[in-house]
């Protein structure tokens, strides 16, 4: 048995399309020593491939997280396969909030350095000194409170589309990168009570054992993430104090939690929240596009990417320089306007 997929993009994209049962989309992470990631890597995909289980897995020495598609037929074969695995045992699974079942169409498990990257040395902090778990409903009654700071540790692509309440969304690219930029932000905020959320929980962990490294006494983190939120607000009745769409590391990009639309298209402005990667194969950049400027640039970024897509070089633009969702690149409507004033000056 090959312990990795063999079948062509299209082929499996193909096959996706033409499934007549029903997906699970679901998630789940824990941090856990593993003396062997590469051997609980292999044995993951041999127990798993065979039930037609889709995703993408991240394992290292410190732990597993996972975003995954599983069939409804071979649900309770999957679950029995977690009791194989202590670090698996029990552990708390996620259900995404929307879920079309196409989220994921081959099955990709990766050994890792860490399971997120936050460029720093092992002994750097405690990893294990974490904030307070809070549940979603007590998480939403501290948003607005006196004295309380949320904090959005996802990268700016995330945020733009969708975020809590009155939440600091750092302009950061990468995990590293958002917590040096958020330590900086609160350097005054270290006696408030400080509440961190992502999107299933697992960056949060690190963000939590880091800040009270860096002396703040009261911080806390949403449990379960915004996909537990949206579970648990909606059983309890309660009007979302997280307003636009959470963005998910899969086909969909993105799924509504309280229908709000917050961003913009950052080609024509017009409001939008859908992400897209520029179909020219040498771009690729992530950025937001509506369905008339998809239609007009044919899912490119620039004039200069759609050119080149219907020409078939799939040559990188120079031209591309400033746009779309990477600070590198990154050029929002709000700041092209803001150039253009300026030159008009």
């Amino acid at each position: 048995m090959f312990l990795y997929n063999r079948v062509n993009k299209e082929e499996l994209k193909k096959r996706l399309a033409e499934e007549t049962f029903q997906r699970k989309t679901i998630s789940f992470y824990r941090y856990h020593i593993l003396d062997n990631p590469q051997e609980f890597r292999d044995e993951l995909f041999r127990d798993w491939f065979p039930l037609d289980c889709f995703g993408r897995i991240y394992v290292a020495h410190e732990g597993i997280n996972a975003q995954m598609s599983v069939p409804e037929h071979h649900w309770d074969a999957f679950v029995e396969t977690l009791k194989n695995y202590k670090i698996l045992q029990d552990i708390p699974i996620k259900y995404a909030i929307e879920d079309d079942g196409k989220s994921f169409y081959k099955l990709t498990i990766k050994v890792r350095p860490k399971l997120v990257a936050d460029g720093l040395n092992d002994d750097a902090y405690d990893v294990t000194n974490v904030g307070k778990h809070l549940s979603g409903v007590e998480f939403h009654n501290y948003i607005g409170q006196e004295d309380t700071v949320v904090v959005d540790m996802r990268n700016y692509y995330e945020s733009e589309i969708g975020h809590f309440e009155g939440a600091i969304c750092p302009e950061a690219d990468t995990f590293r990168e958002e917590l040096e930029i958020v330590t900086d932000l609160l350097e005054d905020k270290k006696d408030k009570k400080v509440l961190l959320y992502c999107t299933g929980g697992i960056r949060c962990e690190k963000a939590s054992a880091y800040l009270k490294h860096q002396g703040f006494s009261d911080v806390n983190q949403l449990h379960g993430g915004i996909l537990e939120y949206a579970r648990q607000i909606k059983t309890a009745q309660l009007d979302s104090k997280f307003i636009g769409k959470n963005f998910v590391f899969d086909e969909r990009l993105g799924e509504s939690v309280n229908g709000e639309i917050i961003s913009k298209c950052h080609q024509c402005g017009k409001p939008c929240d859908s992400h897209t990667n520029c179909a020219n194969h040498g771009c690729h950049i992530l950025f937001i596009q509506c369905p008339e400027c998809a239609e007009k640039y044919h899912g490119c970024c620039t004039p200069e990417c759609a050119d080149e897509k219907m020409q078939g070089t799939g040559r990188p633009s120079d031209l591309r320089i400033g746009f779309g969702n990477s600070r590198k690149f990154r050029k929002s409507l709000s700041l092209i306007q803001a150039e253009q004033n300026k030159l008009k000056v």
